[in-house]
């Protein structure tokens, strides 16, 4: 009778073995937080990190090395104009580590909560980003920093960062002026305080576009698409795979796949299945280098989606784009809010041509009957100097912004 009260069936055994994890792991955490505060108290400390008492007038932040080409133009000014400028980064192989700088003190803070750990504490005049939802997510404002910057890391609307991504910077610096109106727009409906909103241009595509001029032309060179697609479940690598590429196999032309490199993290499986698919077509070439500019400079013709390297290539290359449309669920951005269509979506249908699926199997008649109009090369023309205003000068402007806006508040 006794052996028949201690028995438990499978099911609930693992019901409770699952509350007994989940009580266990509870603790561990409350434990491991309380640990970390007793840590801060005493020692001055936060995850083993020093708090960052020492002023530092200008400082930059890189959350990853795909946006070196952001921030360079900004740290070779701060180089030859002998300013010093600290530049914290979340990339143990940043190239700000391959020069040897004067002026210039990188550091390489750790990732996460890590790098957030130090940011939070820190005691600085000017903190310049491209990492959105400060006071949002885990990043914080630091009541000993003064000024809070977003540079803008693309041409393309500033409404596509996860919602409140921009609002609790002090400013915000855009590509173009177009920028600015619906952030005014969400500020007016948020309450919230009314930012610097200043043109500076696209300091990336300042260093593309001299870079690419510098790529000498291909000898013999064979018709090439570039697919360059956007990641996710509208992602047009995801969504067709297959019933694009196959055809564009059989054209014989060179085909340059450069899937989005968050693909690479969360549709790794994907990736695998189509590259071992084709693993025999010599024309399909996969590109994962940390530049787009050499697929750029080869590509006659662009596919894509909605990802922003249309931008990139319409405005350094100037060549014809082919884009398939596709409905990009907006709830969690703060374009959402706006209720209207999207600047790159308007621009694209004008300079761009629509690419529907049961084109797919006809795909190289339909590339060689398509037309690059006087007047779509007039679109693609005027969505450049809508959207890269400066051009050239990115560096030199945010470097400037940055200097009057500490004499502004008279810190040395």
């Amino acid at each position: 009778m006794i052996n028949n009260f201690l028995y438990i069936d499978p099911g609930t055994g693992s019901m409770l073995f699952s509350v007994l994890i989940g009580a266990a792991a509870t603790l561990f955490f409350l434990a491991r937080a309380l640990i970390l505060k007793l840590k801060v108290l005493i020692s001055g400390k936060k995850d083993g990190i020093q708090l960052d008492s020492s002023f530092k007038k200008f400082v930059i932040y890189n959350e990853g090395k795909q946006y070196w080409n952001t921030f360079m133009p900004v740290v070779q000014e701060f180089e030859n104009r002998g300013i010093e400028l600290t530049y914290y980064t979340s990339a143990k192989d940043d190239p700000v580590f391959e020069t040897s700088w004067k002026h210039v003190k990188a550091e390489f803070i750790g990732e996460g909560n890590s790098a957030f750990a130090k940011l939070n504490m820190l005691s600085a005049g000017f903190v310049l980003m491209t990492t959105p939802g400060l006071q949002v997510y885990q990043l914080k404002r630091s009541k000993n920093v003064k000024h809070y910057s977003h540079v803008l890391h693309m041409p393309n609307d500033a409404t596509t960062y996860r919602l409140f991504g921009l609002d609790f910077f002090d400013s915000v610096l855009l590509s173009g002026d177009y920028q600015a109106t619906d952030l005014r727009t969400l500020e007016e409906m948020r309450g919230i305080n009314r930012k610097d909103l200043i043109t500076v241009g696209c300091p990336y595509l300042d260093v593309y576009k001299k870079n690419i001029e510098e790529i000498p032309d291909e000898e013999n060179h064979p018709f090439t698409v570039l697919v360059s697609p956007s990641w996710g479940d509208v992602g047009i690598l995801k969504k067709y795979g297959e019933k694009l590429l196959d055809p564009l196999s059989r054209t014989g032309w060179r085909i340059i796949v450069r899937p989005h490199p968050q693909s690479k993290k969360s549709e790794s499986e994907m990736l695998e299945r189509l590259e071992e698919r084709y693993k025999d077509n010599n024309n399909i070439i996969w590109d994962y280098e940390r530049q787009n500019i050499f697929s750029l400079k080869k590509a006659d013709i662009m596919i894509s989606d909605f990802s922003g390297i249309i931008f990139d290539y319409t405005f350094l290359c100037d060549k014809p784009v082919m884009y398939v449309a596709g409905n990009m669920d907006l709830r969690p951005y703060d374009a959402y809010d706006l209720n209207k269509k999207l600047w790159q979506y308007e621009v694209l249908e004008k300079f761009g041509t629509e690419l529907n699926e049961d084109q797919f199997e006809n795909i190289k008649e339909v590339i060689q009957s398509m037309s690059d109009s006087k007047e779509l090369a007039e679109q693609r023309r005027i969505a450049k100097e809508t959207a890269w205003m400066h051009q050239g000068n990115a560096g030199k402007n945010i470097a400037d912004y940055m200097i009057k806006t500490m004499d502004d508040k008279n810190l040395n």
